[in-house]
Order: C-alpha cells, then structure tokens, then sequence
C-alpha cells in the first residue's frame, strides 16, 4: 500500500496532521491483543528453534499499516527455513491465522512472512546488519522478551563445564 501526498495539496487547509504524526489508534482492542500474541508466539517459536538476536517491535503508535515486527536472525539456510516454517505451523495450525504472503524464502538471507496486522523477518547475520531494521524503525518501543532476562545464554565463561578445568 502506498500513500502519497499530491504536491499541490496545502496543509494549512487542513486540521487533519500527516500520517506519520498521528498516533495509531486501536479500534478493536481484542484485535490489538491477538496481534500481540501472534507476534510472541512468532518470536516464541523463533527462540525454540535456536532463532538469535530476536525483537518484538511495538509499531501501532509508529504506523498504521501493522501492529508488530518480529526480527530474529538464523545462521544458515535450513534454520531460517525451519524457524520458518515453524512459525507459519504455530500461527496458522495452533492460532488460526493465515499467513497473507511469504518473501524470500528460497534465497534465505531474509524471509518476510505477512500475518498482515504482524510481519515476521528472518535474516541472515549479513544481512541483518546490513538493513538494521531496529535502526529504521527506532521510534517503535521494543517489546519485553522472557527470555531476555535468562543469564548466561551467549556469554562466555559461563559454562559450568568450562569452570571444571
């Protein structure tokens, strides 16, 4: 969906303000909450299968267009495939959305999968870096994640085997 503003069209005429500064408005308060569960069970699914790096981007005061991005990265093809096809599994089979559209998938450095009000993007590293999806979409506030407080998972020195020797 593009939207574009005619040249000629004068603001001053108008109370109404641009689109990118009025607030997203939810009209349906049970759909902003399912929206919300189909993004955690995405990133949920994501970290069972060994997903990293993963992020809930709140978007509804940002844009009007979705709800939630989930981003996680994969370290290979497969597992971006596996991650993939897990969440399309969870969503549609457990909760009952259908997905609008897949990109990506058989070039694997980053899969879309639409939910509409929820976009899921999985990335290689190189890739990731590269677009920083975080960094163009900074003003969405950044959903806590329970796994976040989990110690220990990537930071080294903290495998009890290690300590052994």
């Amino acid at each position: 969906m593009i939207i574009s503003e005619s040249p000629d069209t004068d603001r001053e005429d108008t109370d109404t303000p641009p689109l990118d500064m009025q607030p997203h408005v939810v009209v349906n308060e049970e759909q902003s909450k399912r929206s919300l569960a189909l993004a955690m069970a995405a990133a949920e699914t994501a970290h069972d299968n060994r997903g990293t790096n993963i992020a809930v981007l709140d978007l509804r005061r940002v844009t009007p267009v979705f709800d939630y991005f989930v981003v996680a990265t994969g370290t290979s093809r497969r597992q971006l495939h596996a991650i993939s096809e897990e969440i399309d599994h969870r969503l549609e089979d457990e909760l009952k959305d259908k997905r609008m559209g897949i990109e990506g998938y058989s070039e694997s450095r980053w899969i879309l999968l639409d939910y509409g009000s929820v976009v899921v993007h999985l990335f290689d590293d190189e890739t990731r870096d590269y677009y920083a999806l975080e960094n163009l979409w900074a003003d969405a506030e950044r959903v806590p994640l329970p796994w976040d407080d989990e110690a220990g998972d990537d930071t080294p020195g903290d495998d009890p085997a290690s300590e052994a020797s």
